[in-house]
């Protein structure tokens, strides 16, 4: 068994990016923690928006067989104003707390400064010291935030690990379906039929029916 954390900004992140991979780790039989980063700040969101969505997560999860769900209450889109360390701070406790071996996280070339900033933080409360248990980084793309970054090389999201998620994309997908206040229509990317058009191209790309890709920060072997 493998203990996992998939750390997102926002609800809806963490099946947009992977939400096969963590429904095959379910399947497989390991250990995979949720961490929710933000809460909608108020002065920008109504409480029974923000939680609409709180209860739209714990559905989603619900159907990737995931409960261990932990919300962290940083303001969104707020992230820019939290000091850094005390975001890497929470971040660092609960990797520790989990023992989390392998952790996803967002990309730092996202268009969406939270993204960017839970990148950072992340790289911070992982760093191989102290005894951290975390053995493998990998970033995840989120249909629109990753694909609307400036097209320069930094920012470029360039996967070199795919995995196939041919077995687990129905299930994906319906788990989607629970984010009644984050769907979109197609051709908009956060669609149903975007997240599966995104994950047959990256399946193709590879050979398989069906994948999601990620960028390898780090791995221990």
């Amino acid at each position: 068994m493998t203990r996992i954390l998939v750390i997102a900004a926002h609800p809806d992140d963490e099946v947009l990016g992977c939400g096969g991979v963590i429904a095959r780790h379910v399947a497989q039989g390991d250990q995979v923690s949720v961490a929710v980063v933000t809460r909608g700040d108020p002065a920008l969101f109504a409480a029974e928006f923000v939680n609409q969505v709180r209860h739209e997560c714990r559905e989603a999860l619900a159907v990737l067989g995931i409960a261990d769900l932990h919300f962290l209450d940083f303001p969104a889109p707020k992230l820019d104003m939290v000091p850094g360390h005390e975001l890497a701070d929470a971040l660092r406790r609960l990797i520790h707390t989990l023992s989390a071996e392998v952790v996803y996280l967002p990309h730092r070339g996202d268009i969406h400064a939270d993204h960017q900033a839970v990148f950072q933080a992340t790289l911070v409360a992982a760093r191989p010291i102290q005894n951290c248990p975390v053995r493998r980084l990998l970033c995840y793309e989120t249909l629109s935030e990753t694909e609307w970054a400036a097209p320069f090389g930094d920012d470029a999201f360039i996967p070199t690990v795919f995995v196939d998620i041919t077995a687990t994309l129905s299930r994906k997908l319906e788990a989607m379906r629970c984010y009644t206040t984050q769907l979109t229509e197609f051709p908009h990317p956060r669609s149903l039929a975007g997240i599966e058009t995104l994950a047959r191209f990256r399946g193709v790309t590879v050979g398989v029916p069906a994948a999601e890709a990620f960028m390898l920060i780090r791995e221990i072997d």
